[in-house]
């Protein structure tokens, strides 16, 4: 059973939540949608059916209710009183389940504690009760609300062969998260949902015999060039997430940090570890419009909203993203800028 956004848009008044895309979520994959907060809360309240879309529709192939849809929410909604036990025969019977609270909890290896009162437990064995809650209710289709968000190592990997169990089952996965690792962790496909509509984000395994990726997994640049009058080159930026190599288009980048010999691609608020050095991605993002603006810093100049001089030899860039993140430009480097400026 696929879950299909057609022609789904969401205004709020004046202000577009997300202007109009359409994506299908088929079974046996796991698909993410990386987003802010907010584009996220209106996903679930109108997957909840609490809200509608401003134009387009969600559908339910086959024509089956929203019933069928099961949700792993942030906030755990658990019974502190409970046992773990007692938590889980509950969701059973409101659901008229056929699963086993033994296989259940074996699932999520809660099998020694399952007298243990729900509030005797760690965050991340109370994600693993509502997980088990989840599984016993047997839907056709999952959304997954940060699923893995603060999640010690064991439950993370309890989450991953679950999530690969549910593939297996042929159900349909719907993961929605605003950490980007996140998504690239839990999900076979990836897609970034924000004010300029549905974009998939390019991720690939990470060859397992070697460390570094090869020119082909970075891009086919090379076979599609322009010829050699043209300015602008079309080319993926590597990071590494996990055991995936997830791939960015340079105008995401909003600036560059090299730490200790590593550098550090920062994109929406998020810092993602880059295979080349600060010379390689220097020379790779010049045609872009990106600045080395000091030794350990590069910056889309696009990015740029003020100049600001502390003393006579001290400045600092200001980005116009989020954060306000200010960077520093060393005293020749601001000649450097003012000669590109005009000033």
């Amino acid at each position: 059973m696929s879950l299909q956004f057609i022609n789904a848009e969401k205004r709020i008044n004046d202000s577009v939540i997300f202007p109009s895309f359409d994506l299908t979520v088929e079974p046996k994959k796991v698909v993410a949608v990386y987003s802010s907060v907010n584009v996220r809360e209106q996903l679930i309240d109108l997957l909840l059916g609490r809200s509608q879309l401003s134009d387009g529709e969600i559908r339910i192939n086959n024509g089956e209710s929203k019933q069928q849809i099961g949700f792993l929410f942030l906030h755990d909604g658990l019974y502190d009183r409970l046992t773990i036990e007692e938590m889980v025969q509950f969701t059973k019977r409101l659901y008229l389940s056929t699963k086993s609270i033994e296989d259940v909890l074996k699932n999520v290896q809660l099998t020694a504690k399952r007298r243990t009162k729900i509030k005797q437990l760690s965050y991340s064995e109370k994600k693993r009760v509502q997980l088990a809650c989840l599984l016993m209710q047997d839907h056709l289709i999952y959304i997954l609300e940060e699923p893995d968000q603060n999640l010690d190592l064991e439950t993370k990997r309890i989450l991953f062969t679950n999530l690969n169990e549910l593939k297996i089952h042929k159900k349909t996965v719907f993961v929605l998260t605003g950490n980007l690792e996140s998504a690239v962790a839990t999900s076979d496909e990836v897609y970034r949902l924000d004010e300029n509509g549905l974009h998939r984000v390019q991720i690939q395994d990470e060859p397992s015999n070697s460390d570094e990726p090869t020119e082909e997994v970075i891009s086919d640049v090379e076979e599609h060039t322009a010829p050699i009058i043209q300015p602008v080159r079309f080319e993926k930026i590597p990071t590494k997430v996990n055991d995936k190599i997830v791939l960015f288009d340079p105008t995401e980048i909003d600036y560059i940090e090299s730490s200790e010999g590593q550098s550090f691609l920062h994109i929406k608020g998020e810092s993602f570890p880059s295979v080349f050095t600060l010379n390689d991605l220097e020379q790779r993002l010049h045609p872009f419009g990106f600045f080395r603006c000091h030794r350990s810093y590069i910056v889309n100049l696009q990015r740029v909203k003020e100049v600001i001089t502390w003393t006579r030899n001290s400045y600092s860039l200001v980005l116009d993203d989020a954060k306000k993140s200010t960077i520093p430009l060393s005293k020749t480097k601001m000649a450097e800028l003012k000669e590109m400026l005009g000033l």
